[in-house]
Protein backbone atom coordinates (compact mmCIF):
# COMPACT_ATOMS: atom_id res chain seq x y z
CA UNK A 1 0.00 0.00 0.00
CA UNK A 2 1.34 3.42 -0.99
CA UNK A 3 0.76 6.47 1.20
CA UNK A 4 1.18 10.03 -0.04
CA UNK A 5 2.17 12.66 2.53
CA UNK A 6 1.73 16.20 1.22
CA UNK A 7 2.28 19.74 2.49
CA UNK A 8 2.88 23.29 1.33
CA UNK A 9 6.58 22.49 1.26
CA UNK A 10 8.74 19.39 0.90
CA UNK A 11 12.39 19.91 1.86
CA UNK A 12 14.47 17.00 0.47
CA UNK A 13 17.71 18.77 1.59
CA UNK A 14 19.81 16.94 -1.01
CA UNK A 15 17.80 18.77 -3.70
CA UNK A 16 15.80 22.00 -3.92
CA UNK A 17 12.64 22.70 -1.94
CA UNK A 18 9.39 21.63 -3.61
CA UNK A 19 6.32 23.86 -3.35
CA UNK A 20 3.03 21.99 -2.95
CA UNK A 21 5.01 18.79 -2.71
CA UNK A 22 4.56 15.24 -1.51
CA UNK A 23 6.45 12.06 -0.73
CA UNK A 24 5.26 8.53 -1.49
CA UNK A 25 5.96 5.80 1.05
CA UNK A 26 5.70 2.03 0.63
CA UNK A 27 6.64 -0.15 3.59
CA UNK A 28 9.83 1.21 5.14
CA UNK A 29 11.05 3.17 2.12
CA UNK A 30 10.42 6.36 0.17
CA UNK A 31 9.38 5.51 -3.38
CA UNK A 32 8.70 8.98 -4.74
CA UNK A 33 9.39 12.66 -4.03
CA UNK A 34 7.96 15.51 -6.07
CA UNK A 35 5.04 17.74 -6.86
CA UNK A 36 1.74 16.62 -5.33
CA UNK A 37 -0.11 16.63 -8.66
CA UNK A 38 2.60 14.51 -10.28
CA UNK A 39 2.64 11.94 -7.48
CA UNK A 40 -1.15 11.63 -7.33
CA UNK A 41 -1.08 10.87 -11.06
CA UNK A 42 1.71 8.33 -10.51
CA UNK A 43 -0.04 6.71 -7.52
CA UNK A 44 -3.79 7.22 -8.11
CA UNK A 45 -4.80 4.55 -5.58
CA UNK A 46 -2.52 5.80 -2.80
CA UNK A 47 -3.83 6.73 0.62
CA UNK A 48 -3.47 10.51 1.01
CA UNK A 49 -2.48 12.48 4.11
CA UNK A 50 -2.29 16.26 3.76
CA UNK A 51 -0.71 18.60 6.31
CA UNK A 52 -1.45 21.93 4.65
CA UNK A 53 0.68 24.87 5.80
CA UNK A 54 3.65 22.77 6.85
CA UNK A 55 7.00 21.38 5.72
CA UNK A 56 7.93 17.74 5.26
CA UNK A 57 11.62 17.18 5.91
CA UNK A 58 13.99 14.30 6.64
CA UNK A 59 13.90 12.96 10.17
CA UNK A 60 16.39 14.87 12.29
CA UNK A 61 19.57 13.09 13.34
CA UNK A 62 20.88 13.69 16.84
CA UNK A 63 24.58 12.94 16.48
CA UNK A 64 25.31 12.91 20.22
CA UNK A 65 22.99 12.18 23.12
CA UNK A 66 22.91 10.52 26.54
CA UNK A 67 19.31 9.37 26.87
CA UNK A 68 19.90 7.60 30.19
CA UNK A 69 20.59 11.00 31.80
CA UNK A 70 17.21 12.51 30.91
CA UNK A 71 16.16 12.26 34.57
CA UNK A 72 18.94 14.76 35.38
CA UNK A 73 17.35 17.62 33.47
CA UNK A 74 18.13 20.63 35.68
CA UNK A 75 19.65 18.43 38.41
CA UNK A 76 23.17 19.77 37.83
CA UNK A 77 22.33 23.39 37.00
CA UNK A 78 23.58 24.74 40.32
CA UNK A 79 26.67 22.60 40.86
CA UNK A 80 29.52 24.71 42.23
CA UNK A 81 33.05 24.25 40.96
CA UNK A 82 34.58 23.27 37.65
CA UNK A 83 33.72 20.62 35.01
CA UNK A 84 35.32 17.92 37.14
CA UNK A 85 32.92 18.74 39.99
CA UNK A 86 29.97 18.61 37.59
CA UNK A 87 31.06 15.21 36.23
CA UNK A 88 31.65 13.87 39.74
CA UNK A 89 28.11 14.74 40.90
CA UNK A 90 26.62 13.25 37.72
CA UNK A 91 28.59 10.02 38.14
CA UNK A 92 27.67 9.60 41.80
CA UNK A 93 23.98 10.15 41.04
CA UNK A 94 23.97 7.68 38.15
CA UNK A 95 26.03 4.90 39.70
CA UNK A 96 24.95 5.10 43.34
CA UNK A 97 21.34 6.30 43.20
CA UNK A 98 19.76 5.15 39.92
CA UNK A 99 18.63 1.55 39.40
CA UNK A 100 18.68 -0.23 36.06
CA UNK A 101 14.95 0.41 35.73
CA UNK A 102 15.47 4.10 36.57
CA UNK A 103 17.95 4.31 33.71
CA UNK A 104 15.58 2.51 31.32
CA UNK A 105 12.71 4.85 32.23
CA UNK A 106 14.99 7.87 31.91
CA UNK A 107 16.21 6.75 28.48
CA UNK A 108 12.68 5.97 27.31
CA UNK A 109 11.44 9.40 28.39
CA UNK A 110 14.34 10.92 26.45
CA UNK A 111 13.45 8.86 23.38
CA UNK A 112 9.85 10.09 23.63
CA UNK A 113 11.09 13.68 23.80
CA UNK A 114 13.23 13.11 20.72
CA UNK A 115 10.35 11.71 18.69
CA UNK A 116 8.10 14.61 19.65
CA UNK A 117 10.76 17.00 18.32
CA UNK A 118 11.10 15.28 14.93
CA UNK A 119 14.23 13.27 15.75
CA UNK A 120 14.30 9.86 14.08
CA UNK A 121 17.89 8.76 14.83
CA UNK A 122 20.09 9.13 17.91
CA UNK A 123 23.78 8.38 18.40
CA UNK A 124 23.53 7.59 22.08
CA UNK A 125 26.46 7.18 24.47
CA UNK A 126 25.49 5.05 27.45
CA UNK A 127 27.07 3.38 30.43
CA UNK A 128 23.90 1.28 30.76
CA UNK A 129 23.72 0.58 27.04
CA UNK A 130 21.29 -2.29 27.46
CA UNK A 131 18.71 0.04 29.01
CA UNK A 132 19.14 2.59 26.22
CA UNK A 133 18.69 -0.16 23.65
CA UNK A 134 15.49 -1.18 25.45
CA UNK A 135 14.29 2.42 25.23
CA UNK A 136 14.92 2.66 21.49
CA UNK A 137 13.23 -0.66 20.84
CA UNK A 138 10.20 0.27 22.96
CA UNK A 139 9.65 3.62 21.24
CA UNK A 140 10.64 2.61 17.69
CA UNK A 141 13.39 5.22 17.44
CA UNK A 142 16.34 4.42 15.16
CA UNK A 143 19.86 4.70 16.53
CA UNK A 144 23.25 3.45 17.57
CA UNK A 145 23.92 2.88 21.26
CA UNK A 146 27.61 3.19 22.13
CA UNK A 147 28.60 1.17 25.20
CA UNK A 148 30.86 3.41 27.24
CA UNK A 149 34.12 2.24 28.77
CA UNK A 150 36.00 3.95 31.59
CA UNK A 151 39.36 3.44 33.29
CA UNK A 152 42.20 6.01 33.51
CA UNK A 153 44.57 3.65 35.33
CA UNK A 154 46.70 1.79 32.74
CA UNK A 155 47.23 -1.07 35.20
CA UNK A 156 43.52 -1.91 34.87
CA UNK A 157 43.33 -1.59 31.09
CA UNK A 158 43.09 -5.31 30.33
CA UNK A 159 40.47 -5.89 33.02
CA UNK A 160 38.36 -2.95 31.81
CA UNK A 161 38.63 -4.05 28.20
CA UNK A 162 37.50 -7.57 29.09
CA UNK A 163 34.39 -6.15 30.77
CA UNK A 164 33.63 -4.07 27.67
CA UNK A 165 34.03 -6.97 25.27
CA UNK A 166 31.69 -9.11 27.39
CA UNK A 167 29.06 -6.37 27.39
CA UNK A 168 29.33 -5.96 23.61
CA UNK A 169 28.87 -9.71 23.07
CA UNK A 170 25.62 -9.55 25.02
CA UNK A 171 24.38 -6.36 23.36
CA UNK A 172 25.02 -7.60 19.84
CA UNK A 173 22.42 -10.32 20.27
CA UNK A 174 19.84 -7.60 20.91
CA UNK A 175 20.46 -5.57 17.76
CA UNK A 176 17.59 -5.02 15.34
CA UNK A 177 17.19 -3.51 11.89
CA UNK A 178 16.79 -0.12 13.61
CA UNK A 179 19.09 -0.38 16.62
CA UNK A 180 22.76 -1.27 16.52
CA UNK A 181 25.57 -1.24 19.09
CA UNK A 182 28.90 0.57 19.10
CA UNK A 183 31.74 1.25 21.55
CA UNK A 184 32.72 4.44 23.33
CA UNK A 185 35.98 4.90 25.21
CA UNK A 186 34.53 7.80 27.15
CA UNK A 187 37.23 10.50 26.93
CA UNK A 188 41.01 11.02 26.97
CA UNK A 189 40.86 11.83 30.69
CA UNK A 190 38.80 8.78 31.69
CA UNK A 191 40.42 6.05 29.58
CA UNK A 192 44.11 5.16 29.66
CA UNK A 193 46.24 5.00 26.52
CA UNK A 194 46.59 1.17 26.60
CA UNK A 195 42.84 0.83 26.98
CA UNK A 196 42.27 3.24 24.07
CA UNK A 197 44.47 1.08 21.88
CA UNK A 198 42.69 -2.13 22.88
CA UNK A 199 39.25 -0.66 22.21
CA UNK A 200 40.31 0.84 18.88
CA UNK A 201 41.74 -2.47 17.72
CA UNK A 202 38.59 -4.25 18.88
CA UNK A 203 36.36 -1.79 17.00
CA UNK A 204 38.31 -2.32 13.79
CA UNK A 205 38.40 -6.11 14.11
CA UNK A 206 34.70 -6.38 14.98
CA UNK A 207 33.56 -3.61 12.62
CA UNK A 208 31.97 -1.66 15.43
CA UNK A 209 31.31 2.09 15.20
CA UNK A 210 33.23 4.10 17.79
CA UNK A 211 32.24 7.36 19.50
CA UNK A 212 34.35 9.42 21.88
CA UNK A 213 34.28 12.79 23.65
CA UNK A 214 37.24 14.81 22.41
CA UNK A 215 38.73 18.29 22.80
CA UNK A 216 35.79 19.26 25.02
CA UNK A 217 37.22 21.29 27.89
CA UNK A 218 40.14 23.42 29.05
CA UNK A 219 40.78 20.85 31.80
CA UNK A 220 41.25 18.15 29.14
CA UNK A 221 43.63 20.36 27.17
CA UNK A 222 45.64 21.17 30.30
CA UNK A 223 45.96 17.47 31.17
CA UNK A 224 47.22 16.44 27.73
CA UNK A 225 49.37 19.45 26.96
CA UNK A 226 50.83 20.31 30.35
CA UNK A 227 49.93 17.59 32.84
CA UNK A 228 48.09 19.87 35.25
CA UNK A 229 44.57 21.01 36.03
CA UNK A 230 41.67 19.27 37.80
CA UNK A 231 41.95 15.97 35.94
CA UNK A 232 45.67 15.76 36.65
CA UNK A 233 45.01 16.50 40.33
CA UNK A 234 42.43 13.71 40.41
CA UNK A 235 44.94 11.26 38.95
CA UNK A 236 47.53 12.21 41.55
CA UNK A 237 45.07 11.82 44.42
CA UNK A 238 44.27 8.27 43.23
CA UNK A 239 47.88 7.28 42.64
CA UNK A 240 47.46 7.06 38.87
CA UNK A 241 50.70 7.79 37.02
CA UNK A 242 50.29 10.10 34.04
CA UNK A 243 52.96 10.71 31.43
CA UNK A 244 52.26 14.04 29.79
CA UNK A 245 52.05 13.53 26.00
CA UNK A 246 52.30 17.28 25.29
CA UNK A 247 49.80 16.86 22.47
CA UNK A 248 46.40 18.17 21.50
CA UNK A 249 43.48 15.83 22.11
CA UNK A 250 43.19 15.02 18.40
CA UNK A 251 46.90 14.26 18.02
CA UNK A 252 46.78 12.14 21.17
CA UNK A 253 43.87 10.08 19.82
CA UNK A 254 45.69 9.69 16.51
CA UNK A 255 48.80 8.45 18.34
CA UNK A 256 46.81 5.72 20.10
CA UNK A 257 44.89 4.38 17.13
CA UNK A 258 41.46 5.91 17.79
CA UNK A 259 41.32 7.86 14.54
CA UNK A 260 41.94 4.69 12.52
CA UNK A 261 38.36 3.73 13.39
CA UNK A 262 36.95 6.86 11.68
CA UNK A 263 35.32 7.72 15.02
CA UNK A 264 32.47 10.05 15.84
CA UNK A 265 34.09 12.76 17.98
CA UNK A 266 31.77 14.72 20.23
CA UNK A 267 32.47 18.45 20.79
CA UNK A 268 35.87 19.24 19.18
CA UNK A 269 35.96 22.71 20.74
CA UNK A 270 39.69 23.10 21.35
CA UNK A 271 41.02 22.24 17.91
CA UNK A 272 43.44 24.06 15.63
CA UNK A 273 44.13 23.91 11.90
CA UNK A 274 46.47 20.93 12.28
CA UNK A 275 43.83 19.03 14.24
CA UNK A 276 41.23 19.70 11.56
CA UNK A 277 43.66 18.54 8.88
CA UNK A 278 44.06 15.25 10.78
CA UNK A 279 40.28 14.86 11.18
CA UNK A 280 39.84 15.38 7.44
CA UNK A 281 42.67 13.00 6.50
CA UNK A 282 41.42 10.20 8.76
CA UNK A 283 37.76 10.75 7.79
CA UNK A 284 36.78 11.10 11.44
CA UNK A 285 33.36 12.62 12.10
CA UNK A 286 32.22 15.39 14.45
CA UNK A 287 29.13 15.84 16.60
CA UNK A 288 28.75 19.57 17.19
CA UNK A 289 26.91 20.34 20.46
CA UNK A 290 26.82 24.16 20.73
CA UNK A 291 24.26 24.57 23.51
CA UNK A 292 25.92 22.08 25.86
CA UNK A 293 29.31 23.60 25.09
CA UNK A 294 28.00 27.05 25.99
CA UNK A 295 26.06 26.05 29.09
CA UNK A 296 29.04 24.24 30.62
CA UNK A 297 31.29 27.20 29.80
CA UNK A 298 33.58 25.14 27.59
CA UNK A 299 33.64 27.58 24.71
CA UNK A 300 32.64 27.51 21.07
CA UNK A 301 33.64 24.92 18.49
CA UNK A 302 34.55 26.35 15.04
CA UNK A 303 31.37 25.16 13.32
CA UNK A 304 31.75 27.44 10.31
CA UNK A 305 35.26 26.10 9.76
CA UNK A 306 33.94 22.53 9.96
CA UNK A 307 31.45 23.46 7.23
CA UNK A 308 34.03 25.30 5.12
CA UNK A 309 36.32 22.27 5.17
CA UNK A 310 33.38 19.97 4.30
CA UNK A 311 34.06 17.79 7.35
CA UNK A 312 31.54 15.13 8.30
CA UNK A 313 29.70 17.11 10.96
CA UNK A 314 26.28 16.66 12.51
CA UNK A 315 24.47 18.34 15.37
CA UNK A 316 24.03 16.80 18.80
CA UNK A 317 22.01 17.81 21.83
CA UNK A 318 24.36 16.09 24.30
CA UNK A 319 22.46 15.11 27.46
CA UNK A 320 19.62 17.19 28.83
CA UNK A 321 21.70 17.31 32.01
CA UNK A 322 23.86 19.85 30.20
CA UNK A 323 21.36 21.20 27.65
CA UNK A 324 17.91 20.84 29.25
CA UNK A 325 16.24 19.98 25.92
CA UNK A 326 16.89 17.69 22.97
CA UNK A 327 15.31 20.07 20.46
CA UNK A 328 17.51 19.91 17.36
CA UNK A 329 15.70 22.77 15.64
CA UNK A 330 16.67 24.96 18.57
CA UNK A 331 20.20 23.49 18.43
CA UNK A 332 20.50 24.32 14.73
CA UNK A 333 19.43 27.92 15.24
CA UNK A 334 21.85 28.31 18.15
CA UNK A 335 24.70 26.82 16.08
CA UNK A 336 24.24 29.33 13.27
CA UNK A 337 23.78 32.34 15.55
CA UNK A 338 26.87 31.50 17.64
CA UNK A 339 29.01 31.17 14.52
CA UNK A 340 27.67 34.43 13.13
CA UNK A 341 28.12 36.28 16.43
CA UNK A 342 31.77 35.23 16.52
CA UNK A 343 32.27 36.34 12.89
CA UNK A 344 34.13 33.11 12.48
CA UNK A 345 36.68 33.71 9.72
CA UNK A 346 34.11 35.96 8.00
CA UNK A 347 32.13 32.87 7.00
CA UNK A 348 28.39 33.49 7.05
CA UNK A 349 26.40 30.36 7.71
CA UNK A 350 22.77 30.29 6.64
CA UNK A 351 19.63 28.33 7.45
CA UNK A 352 20.38 25.70 4.82
CA UNK A 353 23.77 24.98 6.43
CA UNK A 354 21.96 24.29 9.69
CA UNK A 355 19.30 22.09 8.06
CA UNK A 356 22.02 20.16 6.22
CA UNK A 357 23.98 19.57 9.46
CA UNK A 358 21.06 17.95 11.26
CA UNK A 359 19.99 15.81 8.29
CA UNK A 360 22.44 14.87 5.50
CA UNK A 361 25.41 16.01 7.59
CA UNK A 362 24.16 13.98 10.52
CA UNK A 363 23.79 10.90 8.32
CA UNK A 364 27.38 11.32 7.15
CA UNK A 365 28.55 11.74 10.74
CA UNK A 366 26.86 8.57 12.02
CA UNK A 367 27.73 6.43 9.01
CA UNK A 368 24.33 6.19 7.30
CA UNK A 369 24.88 8.48 4.35
CA UNK A 370 22.47 7.73 1.50
CA UNK A 371 20.10 5.80 3.77
CA UNK A 372 18.63 8.44 6.07
CA UNK A 373 18.85 12.23 6.41
CA UNK A 374 17.30 13.11 3.04
CA UNK A 375 14.05 12.70 1.16
CA UNK A 376 15.00 10.72 -1.91
CA UNK A 377 13.63 7.69 -3.67
CA UNK A 378 15.21 4.58 -2.16
CA UNK A 379 15.99 6.15 1.23
CA UNK A 380 14.41 4.94 4.43
CA UNK A 381 11.04 6.55 5.21
CA UNK A 382 12.33 8.51 8.20
CA UNK A 383 10.77 11.98 8.13
CA UNK A 384 9.04 14.68 10.14
CA UNK A 385 6.33 17.24 9.45
CA UNK A 386 6.68 20.71 10.96
CA UNK A 387 3.63 22.95 11.04
CA UNK A 388 4.12 26.49 9.71
CA UNK A 389 0.70 27.66 10.89
CA UNK A 390 1.86 29.38 14.09
CA UNK A 391 1.72 33.13 14.60
CA UNK A 392 5.46 32.99 15.37
CA UNK A 393 6.10 31.61 11.86
CA UNK A 394 4.08 34.08 9.77
CA UNK A 395 4.81 35.55 7.34
CA UNK A 396 7.05 32.95 5.74
CA UNK A 397 9.15 34.08 2.77
CA UNK A 398 11.55 31.14 2.73
CA UNK A 399 10.61 27.70 4.12
CA UNK A 400 14.12 26.80 5.29
CA UNK A 401 14.55 30.12 7.08
CA UNK A 402 11.13 29.68 8.69
CA UNK A 403 12.13 26.22 9.81
CA UNK A 404 15.47 27.21 11.34
CA UNK A 405 14.89 30.72 12.65
CA UNK A 406 11.19 30.64 13.61
CA UNK A 407 10.36 27.03 14.50
CA UNK A 408 11.07 24.66 17.38
CA UNK A 409 10.46 21.03 18.16
CA UNK A 410 7.07 22.02 19.55
CA UNK A 411 5.91 22.73 15.98
CA UNK A 412 6.44 19.10 14.93
CA UNK A 413 3.12 17.37 14.22
CA UNK A 414 4.32 14.04 12.80
CA UNK A 415 7.40 11.83 13.15
CA UNK A 416 7.84 8.70 11.06
CA UNK A 417 10.58 6.05 11.35
CA UNK A 418 10.93 3.30 8.75
CA UNK A 419 7.47 4.16 7.42
CA UNK A 420 5.78 3.85 10.83
CA UNK A 421 4.01 6.85 12.37
CA UNK A 422 5.42 7.03 15.90
CA UNK A 423 4.24 10.52 16.86
CA UNK A 424 1.26 12.47 15.58
CA UNK A 425 -0.58 15.51 16.93
CA UNK A 426 0.65 15.19 20.49
CA UNK A 427 0.40 11.41 20.88
CA UNK A 428 3.05 8.70 20.79
CA UNK A 429 2.16 5.30 19.34
CA UNK A 430 2.07 2.49 21.88
CA UNK A 431 3.62 4.46 24.76
CA UNK A 432 2.02 4.88 28.18
CA UNK A 433 3.23 8.41 28.84
CA UNK A 434 1.36 8.77 32.13
CA UNK A 435 3.11 5.72 33.57
CA UNK A 436 6.49 6.99 32.43
CA UNK A 437 5.76 10.45 33.79
CA UNK A 438 4.88 8.99 37.19
CA UNK A 439 8.13 7.00 37.26
CA UNK A 440 10.11 10.08 36.25
CA UNK A 441 8.59 11.93 39.21
CA UNK A 442 9.72 9.11 41.51
CA UNK A 443 13.27 9.37 40.16
CA UNK A 444 13.17 13.15 40.55
CA UNK A 445 12.17 12.81 44.20
CA UNK A 446 14.97 10.32 44.80
CA UNK A 447 17.67 12.48 43.18
CA UNK A 448 16.37 15.58 44.97
CA UNK A 449 17.25 13.97 48.30
CA UNK A 450 20.93 13.51 47.45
Amino acid sequence: MTTLYSARWVLPVSSTAIADGAIAVEGTAIVGVGNYAELTHRYPEAKRKSFGEAAILPGLINAHSHLELTAMRGFLDDVEGDFFSWLRRLTVARLEHMTADDLRVSATWGACEALKAGVTYVADASDAAGESMNALRETGLRGTVYQESFGPDPKLASENFKKLSEKIANLRSRQTSLVRVGVSPHAPYTVSAPQLEMISGFALAEQLPLMMHAAESVAETMLLAEGNGSFAQSFASRGIKWQVPALSSIKYLAQHGVLQTRPLLAHCINVDADDLDIIAETQARIAHCPKSNAKLGHGRAPFAEFVRRKLRVGLGSDSVASNNTSDLLEEARFAVLCARAAREQSITLDAHDALYAMTVGGARAVGFEGQIGELREGCQADFAVVSFAGTHQQPSYNPVSTLIFSSTGRDVVLTVVAGKELYRDGSLAGIDEERLKARMKEIENKLSSI
